[in-house]
């Protein structure tokens, strides 16, 4: 008997030692496997991207995981109170797994299972077991996996202090989708209340710690109630636990789970083309990774007060244009069912636009209708139960001449706004087919304080400001103008405005003509360039060589390599908003190279700053103490593209563009104003481009795929009323300031027309360079050194007869460019057009 008991007791130890010794086996093996614990040290989560106006306001995030990181020593207590009680109560007291926990869990499996009621076993599973899940193994309930979480967890518990690794839980943790994908407690605080952390109440906290269990099966909107029953079971473990009182716990249960959930995209409306911009900026300067999960903080250049005063601009420039074309028709049309709120509300509005709304026909009579506004959406995405119905009355709508039965019928959706003073009054809005772009930009520094690209950037993302290759039309002349007075000539100095006939290389001739189809003989360069004379523009680029033309225009960066024919003189080339503003504000600041930038600063997840745009050098600017030391110098290093008397030429110049040539209706600004007009041919582009000490701005317009805009559709016109409207609101309160000549310059009376030195009434005060001054009489460039030019009786129309002026390597604007340029990102063409430009 007891030989037996022996042989069954040394049996039973070897297969002990055997078991013992494949299971150590089996452990070496999962071990061998195991990644590598100790990069927690380096712990870099996805952290969101956050871009901020320059007053220092929010504009907008970027993110795949929302996530902000907080230190554990800046977590209020009461969320790792919440959190310990939900998860791990135990977890400062076990050494990364909890045997008491699994010995409960087995235990209650096991009589669920006796008693025949269907139930899983739970993991059991530790704070630090979590965090050996997340940032390292599968979610599957796999035996190998739960093996080798806890031996990660042991390792975890013996390189990491327990407030670390509750650290890395609370900051990796997923917490649901409520706006949008949230990870740690920081995030969920914002995303679920609108609230810093430490702001968070007893009962939001509670909720927040509830998340981790199933973040979707307790959803605030689609599960209210399993919300509330698994806050308040959390609620009631932090009281068993001893963090809060019973009455802390009734009154903390007793309050309703209010969501406020935070608004995602773009937090000013009106900026979505300028966020959008800084957003592809970011990307290509350090790559989709680190855009949406380096944790940058990007202080931008936007000025939102500005950026809503050019939006309004711009949109009101569009609507003008677009209401005196006609009513083209309703949005959409539906069937008015038994609830005409829904079947409205499928149909999506514009987001960016929120002083319209869309409405739909309910009733119809003769010129007045009865209408059903799109109902709200609450919190949470429901749709509001409230119905709301107005009046739209023809009286309200001006721009629409026939009645409105005429052009609308029940069940028609269009869009509408308040009538003022009329609270239950609408009247019609149209979504225009024009679209345009305003760049405000700092001429002293290149940063751009507002940039709207489009009327509607939930309508087409498309930024026409910074994408559209469009033709500049006149306003490319201030280049060529530039470029001559940086090269010997004056603002008095005279050329013919006569016809003129080139000969192209395939042997066609080009005859450009001015805006009236009229000539008018000899005229100074300041005539020329007020009146936008295209003839004397072309004899002028043929004088200097468009070589020398197309140098200056890659200066001042409207055009990377423009072709050297004289068509380009004319703005015959495509660039875009931004660098033609750019190229204004190089002007305006006395020549310096002008870099447009949307970004001031760009810090990373630490605050170090690892983008500066603003590079010039200041060494006196880092003091200790203050001992009445000069104020520091800041070095301008910009490079010097143009001189500064020239500069200041042309704005005198450009002055009198406003004064008295094709942009005056910005006189209403009653301050020194420079820009110049453009309309391309066939009335397609219409541009001003503006400037005044402070502020340069460049406004475009024209159809997305170009069109005659119609003949009363010039820069003039269209875009310097949207200058003009822009730049009122935007200098309101702003000292009105000169344009200062550079020293050394000499003023002289000069006659206007003839370019000499005149001392009777129309004289204007010109600007000269040290060394040059008025014209000799008679001299005029185009008919020979010192030949006088008497013009024919009938000089007003175009000649014919005269001789023909060859450059061979001419060729036509539309055979220069062999291919039609894609516009960038969108993958549409900006056509080719012909060269006779018209201001």
């Amino acid at each position: 008997m007891f030989r037996l008991l022996g042989w069954l007791f040394g049996f039973g130890m070897f297969l002990s030692l055997a078991g013992v010794g494949v299971g150590a086996l089996y452990l070496q093996q999962i071990s061998n496997d195991l990644p590598d614990y100790t990069v927690l040290k380096d712990y870099q989560p996805p952290v969101t991207t956050r871009v901020h106006a320059a007053d220092g306001s929010l504009l907008t995030e970027y993110a795949r995981q929302r996530r902000l990181f907080q230190p554990i020593e800046t977590i209020p207590p009461v969320i790792v109170q919440a959190f310990l009680s939900a998860e791990d109560k135990d977890f400062y007291r076990h050494g990364g797994i909890d045997f008491n926990g699994i010995a409960r869990e087995l235990r209650d499996f096991a009589v669920a299972a006796i008693d025949g009621r269907s139930t899983r076993l739970a993991g059991a599973s530790t704070i630090t077991q979590q965090v050996a899940k997340n940032f390292f193994l599968s979610p599957e309930r796999e035996i190998e996996r739960k093996i080798k979480e806890a031996v990660l967890a042991l390792r975890i518990e013996a390189t990491f202090s327990k407030d670390k690794i509750l650290e890395l839980y609370l900051n990796e943790i997923y917490l649901g989708s409520v706006g949008g994908q949230t990870y740690g407690v920081a995030a969920a605080a914002l995303n679920y209340f609108d609230k810093a952390l430490y702001e968070v109440t007893l009962a939001e906290a509670a909720y927040i710690a509830a998340l981790p269990k199933g973040a979707e099966n307790y959803h605030p909107f689609r599960h209210p109630q399993a919300a509330i029953d698994r806050r308040n079971w959390v609620l009631e473990r932090m009281r068993e636990n001893g963090y809060i009182s019973p009455e802390e716990a009734e009154e903390a249960k007793a309050e309703p789970l209010v969501v406020a959930p935070r608004e995602t995209g773009t937090r000013l409306y009106s900026a979505e083309y300028f966020t959008e911009e800084v957003r592809r900026q970011l990307g290509a300067l350090y790559g989709e990774d680190q855009l949406y999960g380096g944790g940058l903080s990007v202080r931008t250049t936007l000025e939102p007060r500005l950026q809503e005063y050019a939006r309004k601009a711009l949109m009101d420039g569009l609507i003008a244009y677009d209401r005196g074309r006609g009513f083209r028709g309703p949005v959409a049309s539906i069937e008015i069912g038994e609830d005409w709120g829904v079947d409205v509300s499928r149909i999506t509005p514009l987001r960016d636009v929120p002083e319209w709304t869309l409405a739909v026909i309910l009733e119809m009579e003769g010129n007045s209708a009865r209408i059903g506004l799109r109902p709200s959406n609450e919190v949470g995405g429901r749709l509001s139960e409230t119905r709301v119905t107005g009046t739209l009355a023809g009286a309200d709508i001006p721009w629409v001449s026939r009645q409105l039965s005429q052009v609308l019928n029940v069940g028609d959706v269009v869009y509408v706004s308040p009538v003022d003073g009329k609270a239950d009054h609408f009247t019609l809005q149209q979504v225009p087919e024009i679209e345009g772009a305003l760049t405000a930009m700092d001429p002293r520094t290149g940063r751009v304080l507002a940039m709207v690209g489009g009327f509607s950037f939930a309508e087409s993302e498309f930024n026409r400001a910074t994408q559209a290759l469009r033709q500049p039309g006149s306003s490319f002349k201030p280049i060529v103008y530039a470029a001559a007075l940086d090269n010997g000539y004056t603002p008095a100095s005279v050329v013919l405005d006569a016809p003129l006939e080139i000969v192209n290389g395939d042997g066609s001739i080009w005859r450009p003509e001015n805006y009236a189809q009229q000539f008018y003989g000899p005229q100074t360069l300041r005539k020329g360039i007020e009146n936008s004379r295209n003839v004397m523009t072309v004899r002028l680029a043929k004088d200097i060589g468009m070589p020398l033309v197309a140098e200056y225009a890659k200066m001042f960066g409207i055009y990377d390599s423009m072709l050297p024919v004289l068509a380009m003189s004319l703005g015959a080339g495509e660039t875009t908003n931004m660098r033609m503003t750019a190229a204004y504000a190089t002007i305006a600041n006395g020549g310096r190279r002008i870099t447009p930038t949307l970004i001031d600063r760009i810090q990373d997840r630490y605050g170090k700053t690892v983008y500066r745009h603003d590079e010039r050098v200041c060494q006196t600017c880092r003091s200790e103490a203050w001992v009445n030391q000069a104020e520091p110098v800041v070095l301008d290093n910009r490079e010097q593209v143009l001189d500064p008397m020239t500069a200041y030429q042309i704005t005198s110049m450009m002055e009198g563009v406003v004064q008295r040539g094709t942009g005056t209706a910005a006189r209403a600004l009653g301050r020194p104003v420079a820009g110049k007009t453009g309309t391309s041919n066939d009335y397609k582009d219409a541009w001003f481009i503006g400037f005044t000490p402070q502020l340069a701005v460049g406004v475009y317009i024209g159809f997305d795929q170009p069109r005659n805009m119609g003949s009363q559709a010039t820069g003039g016109g269209m875009a310097v009323p949207i200058f003009t409207n822009f730049m009122t609101r935007a200098l309101e309160g702003e000292p009105v300031l000169e344009f200062t000549p550079p020293p050394g310059m000499q003023r002289m009376l000069i006659d206007p027309a003839s370019g000499i030195e005149a001392n009777g009434g129309g004289a204007i005060a010109e600007a000269f360079k040290p060394g040059s001054g008025p014209n000799a009489p008679n001299s005029v460039i185009g008919v020979g050194s010192n030949q006088y030019f008497t013009p024919p009786q009938d000089y007003a129309q175009p000649q014919r007869t005269q001789a023909r002026e060859s450059r061979g390597f001419f060729d036509q604007p539309r055979r220069a460019r062999q291919q039609p340029q894609p516009q960038r990102d969108r993958g549409f063409f900006s056509q080719p057009r012909s060269g006779n430009f018209w201001d």
